[in-house]
């Protein structure tokens, strides 16, 4: 028969410890909304994404927009739609986002 030590379950704690660690580590992704513009190329949408600024001496508000390329990789979204996408791995010279369906 085996003793069992008290060093045993010292090991097993830190086992434990050591995978809740990897869990916790999750990248936030920037998520964004806009409206698509372009449609014509193939498996991607070129979308414009609106936002409100305040200027910082006369505070005023003022509207700025920003097209993003957006894989599609259905294809399923046409002028007009609104479109929810978040950021990813570099898929071209331009496209680092990807639609979120």
């Amino acid at each position: 028969m085996k003793k069992v030590t008290k060093a045993q379950p010292k090991k097993a704690v830190k086992a434990v410890v050591k995978q809740e660690v990897k869990v916790v580590k999750e990248i936030i992704k920037k998520k964004f909304n806009g409206v698509v513009v372009s449609d014509k190329m193939d498996k991607t949408i070129v979308v414009k994404v609106n936002r409100v600024v305040i200027h910082p001496k006369y505070k005023k508000r003022y509207h700025v927009s920003k097209k993003y390329k957006v894989h599609d990789e259905k294809e399923s979204f046409n002028v007009g739609d609104k479109v929810s996408f978040i950021e990813c791995r570099p898929l071209s010279k331009d496209k680092r986002w990807r639609v979120v369906y």
